[in-house]
């Protein structure tokens, strides 16, 4: 089965993410998207997002690894919901197991584009600061 567009853009944006390539990494990103950087804490536009990457790989000390471990991809019209099985591991983090959300939207111009980037998927209903 062939993959989706949207999934071979993730697996982009992981191997920029491990490589700190952060100019690749935005243009994945619509100008509006947000990030979950972590429960309690949203990037949103391009300029913070590109900021909590390079942070997070500065707190990740530059070795940071995702792997996509099975992904599906609902679509409708222009829009796809990404449900993510997300395995990250760094040399001062244990590899953890993320089941993360993403939604893309498609542009006519630039394509499928990331409008919310959501690592911690449904964690995010055990914290109730994320607005």
């Amino acid at each position: 089965m062939k993959k989706h567009e949207v999934e071979t853009l993730i697996d982009k944006a992981d191997q920029a993410i491990m490589t700190e390539n952060f100019d690749a990494l935005m243009e994945i990103y619509d100008d509006e998207a947000m990030l979950v950087v972590k429960p309690d804490l949203v990037a949103r536009g391009k300029t913070q997002i590109r900021q909590a990457f390079e942070n997070i790989a500065q707190y990740f000390q530059n070795s940071i690894k995702i792997k996509q471990n099975g992904m599906k991809v609902l679509e409708a019209g222009d829009t796809a919901l990404v449900l993510a099985q997300t395995l990250v591991s760094a040399s001062n983090l244990e590899e953890i197991n993320r089941k993360a959300t993403y939604i893309f939207k498609k542009n006519k111009e630039k394509g499928w584009l990331c409008i919310i980037d959501n690592s911690y998927g449904h964690e995010l209903l055990d914290n109730e600061k994320i607005k």
